[in-house]
C-alpha cells in the first residue's frame, strides 16, 4: 500500500483473518398506520423484460471467476505482534500458526490455468480455489511477475469454464464496466460502473502500468478478479483501489487484458517474464518541467540517474538528458520508454535520440535483462 497524503492507494486483497469484517443491518422502525378508506392510484410496475439487464454478460464470465483462499504458516513468536485471528496459538513460543487470506482469480483455460494478483498468493503455502458452482481445487503456483503484480496458478482439472477474452484497447471512457470477485469473503459478487479512464500510469502501484480506471465497487477480496465489458468479455484484472477509508470510493484500477494475457502466457510456458532493461530512472517531461529546466525538448523522459555500468551509462546518457525517441518510436512518458525497452527483450541494440540542452545526440544502448523490482 502506498501513502499519498491523507489518501491511501490500497492493494485490494484481504490478507489476514477472514473474520475481521462485520455486516450491519439497518432496519427502519415501523411507521404509523396510515391506511385510508379512500381509493388510491396504483402504479403498474414495468415488466422485467423492459428493464436493462446485464445478466447475460455476467453469465458468460461468472463461472470462470473463482474465490482464492490462502494459508501461510508462521511461528507464534514471529506473529506475536499481530492482532488475534482464528487459529492463532497464544502462549506457545515457536508453535506453528496459520494466517489466512483471500482474493479472486480468473480461469483462463479449461485445463486449469488461473490468473490472479501476485499479492494475493505472495508467501502462501497452501492455495485453494472455489468455483462459483461450489467445486474446490488445490492450486499450484506456476509463476509470478512482480513488475505487473500478476501470478498464474494451476488446478489439476479438466473441462473448467474459461473466461472469454476481450480487447481492453477497445474500451472508451463511459463504457459499462462490471467487476466480479469475492469482496470481504461474502461470496461471488458483481458490481457495476463505467470506465472512468484508460491508460493510467505513474501511479506507483506496479512497475509497468497502463491501468483501466473504473468506479465499479472494488473492495478487499476483489484482487485478481474480473473486470468485464457489456458483451461479457474479460477486459481487466482488478488490482488496486484509491481510498481514504480502506473500502471502495469509486476509484479502482484493473490491469488490461493486453498486458495480463501476455504475462499469463509467458508465466504458463516459461515460469517467468523476461524483459529488456537499460538502467535509468527519470521523469516524464511536462510543459511545466520543460520550462523550469529550460529544456528544448517539450516531450520525452528527463534522465534523473543511471546505474553504474548499466546499458544507459555505457551509451553515454547523463542526468539532465532527455530521451525523445527509441528506434522508430517517439517517447513522451516514462511508461512509453519502459514499454519500448522492456518489449525489446534483453541483448537488443536500441537506437536512442536524446537532447542535451540544445544539442541533439544519437546513441545506441544494448539492453540487459530487467532485474526484479525491489520488495
Amino acid at each position: 500500500m502506498i501513502k499519498t497524503g491523507p489518501t491511501t492507494l490500497l492493494i485490494a486483497a484481504l490478507v489476514g483473518g477472514a473474520s475481521g469484517s462485520a455486516l450491519t443491518l439497518w432496519l427502519a422502525p415501523p411507521g404509523p398506520d396510515v391506511s385510508s378508506p379512500q381509493e388510491t392510484a396504483m402504479t403498474v410496475p414495468a415488466r422485467s423484460e423492459d428493464l436493462p439487464t446485464f445478466a447475460n454478460a455476467v453469465a458468460r464470465v461468472a463461472p470462470a471467476v473463482v474465490s482464492i483462499f490462502t494459508t501461510q504458516a508462521e511461528s507464534a513468536a514471529a506473529s506475536a505482534t499481530l492482532p488475534p485471528y482464528p487459529g492463532h496459538r497464544h502462549g506457545l513460543p515457536g508453535a506453528a500458526a496459520s494466517r489466512t487470506g483471500l482474493g479472486s482469480g480468473v480461469i483462463l483455460s479449461p485445463d486449469g490455468f488461473i490468473l490472479t494478483n501476485r499479492h494475493v498468493v505472495q508467501g502462501a503455502e497452501l492455495v485453494r480455489a472455489v468455483l462459483a458452482d461450489g467445486r474446490s481445487f488445490a492450486l499450484a503456483l506456476v509463476g509470478v511477475d512482480a513488475d505487473t503484480d500478476l501470478a498464474v496458478l494451476k488446478a489439476d482439472a479438466q473441462g473448467l469454464p474459461a473466461a472469454p477474452i476481450g480487447r481492453a484497447q477497445a474500451l472508451r471512457v463511459g463504457d459499462l464496466a462490471l467487476a466480479i470477485g469475492n469482496p470481504f469473503g461474502v461470496g461471488q459478487t458483481v458490481t457495476m460502473g463505467i470506465v472512468s479512464a484508460t491508460g493510467r500510469s505513474e501511479l506507483g502501484i506496479t512497475s509497468i502500468e497502463r491501468f483501466i480506471q473504473t468506479d465499479a465497487a472494488i473492495n478487499p477480496g476483489n484482487s485478481g478478479g474480473a473486470l468485464i465489458n457489456s458483451q461479457g468479455e474479460l477486459v481487466g484484472i482488478n488490482t488496486a483501489i484509491f481510498t481514504e477509508t480502506g473500502t471502495a470510493q469509486g476509484i479502482g484500477f484493473a490491469i488490461p487484458t493486453e498486458i495480463a494475457i501476455d504475462v499469463a502466457r509467458a508465466l504458463a510456458t516459461q515460469g517467468q517474464v523476461t524483459r529488456g532493461w537499460i538502467g535509468l530512472s527519470g521523469r516524464s517531461v511536462t510543459p511545466e518541467l520543460a520550462e523550469s529546466f529550460g529544456l528544448r525538448a517539450g516531450h520525452g523522459v528527463l534522465v534523473a540517474s543511471t546505474l553504474r555500468d548499466s546499458p544507459a551509462a555505457q551509451a553515454g546518457l547523463r542526468p539532465g538528458d532527455v530521451v525523445t525517441r527509441i528506434d522508430d518510436r517517439d517517447v513522451a512518458t516514462v511508461q512509453e520508454l519502459l514499454d519500448a525497452v522492456a518489449g525489446a527483450g534483453p541483448r537488443t541494440a536500441l537506437n536512442l535520440e536524446i537532447w542535451r540542452g540544445s544539442e541533439r545526440i544519437l546513441t545506441r544502448a544494448t539492453t540487459d535483462t530487467r532485474p526484479p523490482p525491489p520488495e
